[in-house]
C-alpha cells in the first residue's frame, strides 16, 4: 500500500518511545524528528510538517502536565490525533439520496484513473441499492468511450457515449437528460483529462458543469503525483471547484504524501481511496480508519462496512454452532466467504495485528493454500461434507480418493481434516447444552443482569435476535465492543484494557477459566 513505508517509520518512532525509560523534552524532540523526516521524506508538504510538529509540542507540552499522567500514552494519542487532523478536511461530503436524480461530475489529470474510478463508484452505488448510469463525455482521448463501455458492461452498469459527436458539453448533456429521463437515482460523468493543465481543459470543465449543473464534482488524484499534487488541486479547485476527492494507485508502493498535501491546500474531503485494478477495490474513506491501516493498528469500521456488503451465507453454519457442531460443510462454506472478501492482504490489513503478519506469509501463497482447501472439499461425497469427519477416520482410503480427485497430496488433506477438528472442538465448547451460549442463556433465565447483557451479546454477534439479515454477525455490535468505553486513542480499540475489563467481571471471569481462556 502507499505509504507503508511511512507507517512503519512513524511506528519506529513511537515504539522507540515505548521502549524508553524517561519521558521528556528530549526525548519528545527525538521521536518528532523522526516523524516529521518520515513524513517529508514522503512528500508532504514542508509547512504541514512544521505545523503537526508545533502543534503536538503545544498539546503535549510535558511541563505542565500533572503528576500520574501517562506521558508515553498522551504522546502516542497526540500524536495519532494530529496525523487524522492531517488529513480530515473537516466538511462533510455528499451524500446522495435515493428518488431524486444525483450528478457526479469527475475531472482530474489524465492517467490518474478517472474513468476506472467511475465505474468503481457506480458499481459501490449500484450494491448499495441505487440505480445508477455513466456518462462519457470524455472526447479527447481516444479510446475513453470504449474503456468505459467495457468497464460499464462488465459491471453490468447503463452507459452513454458517442463515436461521433465530438463535442463533450452536448454529449454530457444529452447523457444526463436521457438518465434524468428515466429517472436513475445517480449520473456519473466522466469528463476529459490532459496531461497537464491547460486553459482548454479547465475551460471545457465549466462549460460541462454549467451544462449538466453537477450535485457533487469529485477530483481524482493519482497518490504517487508528489509535490506537483497540491499546485494541481489547486488549479482544479478555482476552475472546477470540486467537492471532494478520490486517491488513486493506493495500493502501489508510491510516498503518495503529496496526495495529503492537496487535502489541506484545497480543504476538501477525500471520500474514497482506490485500492486495486478491480471494480470492486473501492473503499469510503475515514481519517481514523486511515491513520490506524497506517500505523498496522487495522481498521475495524471498515472492515464491517466491507463484509455487510457481501452476500455472505452463514445461516446454517450459525445455526450449527449453536448445536455445537461444525461439519467439514461449515468450514468449507467460510473458506468460500473468506475468498469473497477480496485479496486477503487487503481485508488482513483491517484486523489489529495482522497486516504485517499478512506481509510475512504473502499474498498468493495464501491465497492458493485456500483455494486448495476448497478444492479438496470439492472433492467429497455430499455425506463426507455433512459430517464431523469420522467418515475418513473410519476408512482411511477416502482419504487417498479425495487427494486424488482434487490434485492435492494425502497430506493435505489430513490437514483440512485436522483443521475441521479443531473448529468442531470449538463449537462444542460455544454450543450445545453445556456450551457458553447455553450457559449464558441459563444466566439470563436466573436475571444475572451481567450475564444476561453478556448472552445478547452474543446472539447478536452470532446473528441471533438483533443481528444483520441473513444469519449474518451484527458489525455494529462487534465495532462497539471493539472500539468503545475504554478505547485507546481516537478510537482505536485497546486490546489489554478490553481484557481488564473481562477479568474485572466476576461473570466474564468465570467463564474464560472454564474454557481455559483466564
Amino acid at each position: 500500500m502507499v505509504l507503508a513505508d511511512l507507517g512503519k517509520r512513524i511506528n519506529s518512532a513511537l515504539g522507540d518511545l515505548a521502549k524508553s525509560n524517561t519521558v521528556d523534552e528530549d526525548t519528545l524532540d527525538a521521536v518528532l524528528k523522526q516523524i516529521c523526516t518520515a513524513l517529508l521524506e514522503s512528500d508532504v508538504n514542508v509547512r504541514l510538517v512544521g505545523n503537526l510538529r508545533k502543534s503536538i509540542k503545544a498539546k503535549v507540552n510535558l511541563k505542565d502536565q500533572p503528576a500520574g499522567v501517562n506521558k508515553k500514552r498522551l504522546i502516542q494519542k497526540t500524536v495519532f490525533d494530529e496525523l487524522c487532523a492531517l488529513v480530515d478536511a473537516e466538511s462533510e461530503p455528499f451524500k446522495p439520496k435515493k428518488g431524486k436524480s444525483n450528478v457526479i461530475m469527475f475531472v482530474g489529470l489524465q492517467g490518474a484513473g478517472k474513468t476506472t474510478s467511475c465505474t468503481k463508484l457506480a458499481v459501490y452505488y449500484q450494491r448499495r441499492g441505487f440505480k445508477v448510469g455513466l456518462v462519457c463525455a470524455d472526447t479527447f482521448r481516444a479510446g475513453a468511450f470504449d474503456q468505459l463501455k467495457q468497464n460499464a458492461t462488465k459491471a453490468k452498469i447503463p452507459f452513454y457515449g458517442s463515436y461521433v459527436e465530438p463535442d463533450p458539453v452536448k454529449v454530457a448533456k444529452e447523457g444526463v437528460d436521457k438518465f434524468k429521463k428515466e429517472r436513475f437515482d445517480i449520473i456519473i460523468v466522466d469528463t476529459s483529462g490532459r496531461h497537464q493543465q491547460e486553459e482548454e481543459l479547465f475551460a471545457e470543465m465549466v462549460q460541462i458543469g454549467e451544462a449538466v449543473k453537477p450535485n457533487q464534482t469529485i477530483m481524482v488524484l493519482d497518490a504517487s503525483i508528489g509535490q506537483a499534487a497540491e499546485a494541481q488541486s489547486k488549479a482544479f479547485k478555482e476552475s472546477a471547484n470540486f467537492g471532494s476527492i478520490i486517491l488513486t494507485k493506493m495500493d502501489g508502493h508510491a510516498k503518495g504524501g503529496g496526495a495529503i498535501s492537496a487535502v489541506a491546500a484545497t480543504n476538501t474531503p477525500i471520500v474514497f481511496i482506490g485500492t486495486g485494478e478491480h471494480i470492486h477495490d473501492i473503499e469510503t474513506f475515514s481519517p481514523k480508519s486511515f491513520i490506524s491501516k497506517l500505523l498496522g493498528i487495522g481498521d475495524i469500521q471498515g472492515l464491517m462496512e466491507h463484509v455487510s456488503t457481501l452476500k455472505l451465507d452463514q445461516k446454517d453454519t450459525m445455526k450449527h454452532i449453536q448445536q455445537g457442531i461444525f461439519t467439514l460443510r461449515d468450514l468449507r462454506d467460510q473458506m468460500s466467504n473468506i475468498m469473497k472478501m477480496g485479496p486477503l492482504g487487503k481485508v488482513a490489513s483491517m484486523i489489529p495485528g495482522m497486516g504485517q503478519l499478512a506481509d510475512q506469509l504473502g499474498e498468493e501463497d495464501t491465497s492458493k493454500k485456500l483455494k486448495s482447501m476448497i478444492y479438496i472439499m470439492d472433492s467429497m461425497t455430499e455425506k463426507e461434507l455433512d459430517s464431523d469427519g469420522s467418515p475418513f477416520s473410519e476408512n482411511p482410503t477416502r482419504i487417498v480418493r479425495v487427494a486424488k480427485g482434487s490434485g492435492t497430496s494425502v497430506r493435505e488433506v489430513e490437514e483440512v481434516l485436522y483443521q475441521q477438528k479443531m473448529m468442531a472442538n470449538m463449537a462444542k465448547k460455544m454450543g450445545g447444552k453445556g456450551g457458553m451460549m447455553n450457559r449464558m442463556q441459563q444466566a439470563q433465565a436466573s436475571r444475572n443482569p451481567q450475564m444476561a447483557a453478556a448472552q445478547r451479546r452474543m446472539q447478536q454477534m452470532m446473528g441471533g435476535a438483533g443481528g444483520a439479515g441473513g444469519g449474518m454477525p451484527d458489525m455494529s455490535s462487534l465495532a462497539g465492543m471493539l472500539g468503545g468505553a475504554g478505547g485507546g486513542a481516537g478510537g482505536m480499540p485497546d486490546m489489554n484494557e478490553m481484557m481488564k475489563m473481562m477479568g474485572n467481571n466476576p461473570a466474564m471471569k468465570n467463564m474464560m477459566k472454564q474454557f481455559g481462556m483466564g
